[in-house]
């Protein structure tokens, strides 16, 4: 089982991470949270969860272990795979997911594509003694401070991307995005995602 990956971050996007280590490269699925930490950086450590079937072998990184177990927590939701996982926790960071959860505000949980009614329901009913932990928790990912603004072009372009890999159309989605880009053009991608998460 691998614990965790160190090395160089070869490729980065709000959905990915590329590390090479000792002329390696490891493809990882990333959350917003995530991608937040590493931008700027050009070594990273992530702490890995392997998904394993038959047919498919994929690496999931967490800038932290908090990140990590609540994403495993969630896989274990009747009806939550791992990209569904993956959003809720580029919507909520750990802390922000445990006080969802155990104020049982479903309508927040609904907000989150792939999230109906029942499956909003069950990771309440599910979690609510197990993300207690996670209350207050200091150590998720957060965005510290970006103050440089990014034009907003690259920064439509990346976040329609980011989206379409999630399983959103490229119409609708850039429609969203330029709206939200409108209304505030300093806006950081990870914030752009997070609020067209809640609206597409």
């Amino acid at each position: 089982m691998i614990e965790y990956i160190r090395g160089i971050i070869d490729e980065l996007s709000p959905t990915q991470a590329v590390l090479e280590t000792a002329g390696v490269g490891y493809a990882l699925g990333i959350t917003l949270s995530t991608y937040t930490v590493l931008q700027g950086k050009s070594e990273a450590r992530l702490f890995v969860y392997e998904y394993i079937r038959e047919d498919a072998y994929q690496l999931f990184g967490f800038a932290t272990k908090s990140e990590r177990e609540v994403f495993q927590l969630l896989i274990e939701v009747q009806g939550i795979g791992c990209q569904t996982a993956r959003m809720i926790l580029s919507a909520f960071s750990p802390a922000e997911l445990a006080a969802v959860v155990q104020a049982e505000d479903v309508r927040s949980l609904k907000a989150v594509k792939g999230i109906g009614p029942k499956a909003a329901a069950r990771i309440v009913m599910d979690l609510k003694d197990k993300v207690l932990v996670f209350l207050g928790d200091t150590s998720s990912p957060k965005a510290a401070g970006q103050s440089a603004a990014v034009a907003a072009l690259p920064v439509v372009d990346e976040a329609v991307q980011a989206l379409a890999v999630l399983g959103f159309s490229p119409a609708p989605t850039h429609k969203v995005v330029m709206q939200i880009v409108k209304d505030n053009p300093s806006i950081q991608v990870e914030q752009i995602i997070k609020q067209a998460l809640k609206m597409l």
